[in-house]
């Protein structure tokens, strides 16, 4: 099915050295100048219909066992018995394929199996929704390109755990926009099958943020540490080979939904363990100020002293509050050269900054920062502007 092209809100410029003038009401900052919103000033945006490019490739899972010894393992699960049958099957990034909604409802592509910590933020998100199974992070985002599902929930950060950095990635590759958030509280479980004790447990599946996050209660019950794709998943494989000294850490709900006993309960390390989620959507939504909205952006610099500052410092002279910074190499252009009169050249490497701040880009101070840091950002690119999620 052809995808349909959608702009994407992108600025190149040129870099200049100097900082702009403190004068932040009604001065022009270069070509993106006096950006007060409404949707005839957002063309001075360049808008571009971007491929997917940077494909991400695959991690096989490996085994971490008390000794340091490290096995690869291969974590697709075999035939289920027959009350997993009616799960759905995640779609893959090779096989999707047209397939109408047959209703009203919305459909929310999320990574894993029914039972995932992200089929939870959809549902928090949207809670009459249906969802939708995906294999990888990056078969979400093309399930909503090719208009199989409205919406995709992917996780960006853990308060534990840090970033994502491969959606980081793929934010950028893909010509998708941020139109929300969601906070979710993440409560890890020990599950086995049933009838089997704690004590009986020698391995323990999961993803492998979630087995970092558990690792000092993991330690304690001496078991081998194996990654998998998914939590859910890993509940899924438990339930499947029927092994009884192997356990997963994975939610309440995947026990339920793979009928699996929780052995121990919120074995976290940290008991405030929270899981920020990105809302994904083809269209971006109208900017309001009625609530408190966040701004994503991403940009890169030219080299040179104090220039990360200059970028950072427009937002703190309009006193916009910075949520997040991350710092990502630029793939295609990895090392720069820069003339050293003392030793030659030097190299160093070039970096793509991904900015979340708190104003709504329907707020002058915000037009006006982006306006400003255009002036020496060589390309800056509006991922979105959403409402604030303060729920847990």
């Amino acid at each position: 099915m052809a995808s349909k092209a959608v702009p994407i809100w992108v600025c190149g410029h040129k870099s200049r050295s100097q900082l702009g003038s403190a004068d932040l009401g009604s001065r022009r900052y270069g070509s993106c100048s006096d950006l007060r919103f409404h949707f005839g000033n957002f063309r001075k945006w360049e808008c571009l219909a971007q491929k997917a490019i940077t494909p991400v490739e695959d991690e096989k899972p490996v085994i971490h066992s008390p000794g340091g010894n490290e096995q690869t393992l291969n974590t697709k699960a075999g035939s289920l018995h027959k009350d997993l049958n009616s799960l759905p099957r995640p779609l893959s990034a090779t096989d999707l394929s047209s397939s109408p909604s047959g209703g009203s409802k919305v459909r929310v592509a999320y990574q894993g199996v029914p039972g995932a910590y992200s089929e939870a933020a959809a549902l928090k998100a949207y809670p009459r929704c249906e969802t939708v199974p995906c294999d990888q992070f990056e078969a979400a985002f093309k399930a909503v390109e090719l208009w199989l599902v409205d919406k995709a929930v992917l996780p960006i950060e853990n308060s534990v755990g840090g970033s994502i950095h491969r959606n980081y990635d793929l934010l950028l590759s893909h010509r998708l926009h941020i139109v929300g958030e969601v906070q979710l509280v993440v409560n890890h479980c020990l599950l086995g099958l049933p009838g089997v004790r704690k004590e009986e447990i020698k391995r323990v599946l999961s993803h492998p943020q979630a087995l970092a996050q558990c690792e000092m209660n993991l330690n304690k019950l001496g078991v081998m540490k194996v990654n998998a794709d998914d939590t859910a998943g890993a509940a899924q494989i438990v339930s499947s080979d029927g092994q009884r000294d192997t356990g997963a850490v994975a939610s309440a709900r995947a026990a339920e939904i793979y009928g699996l006993n929780i052995l121990a309960e919120k074995i976290q390390d940290d008991y405030d363990n929270i899981t920020r989620f990105l809302i994904l959507a083809r269209e971006p939504i109208i900017p309001g100020t009625d609530r408190p909205h966040k701004t994503s952006i991403v940009f890169t610099l030219e080299e040179g002293p104090g220039v990360l500052f200059k970028a950072l410092a427009v937002f703190a002279l309009r006193g916009i509050n910075l949520t997040k910074i991350e710092s990502r190499p630029q793939r295609n252009r990895p090392l720069r050269v820069v003339d050293d009169t003392n030793r030659g050249n030097a190299k160093y490497f070039d970096y793509l900054f991904y900015i979340d701040f708190e104003a709504s880009m329907a707020e002058p101070r915000a037009q006006y920062a982006l306006g400003h840091l255009q002036e020496f950002a060589r390309f800056l690119r509006v991922l979105g502007c959403y409402p604030m999620d303060n729920s847990l």
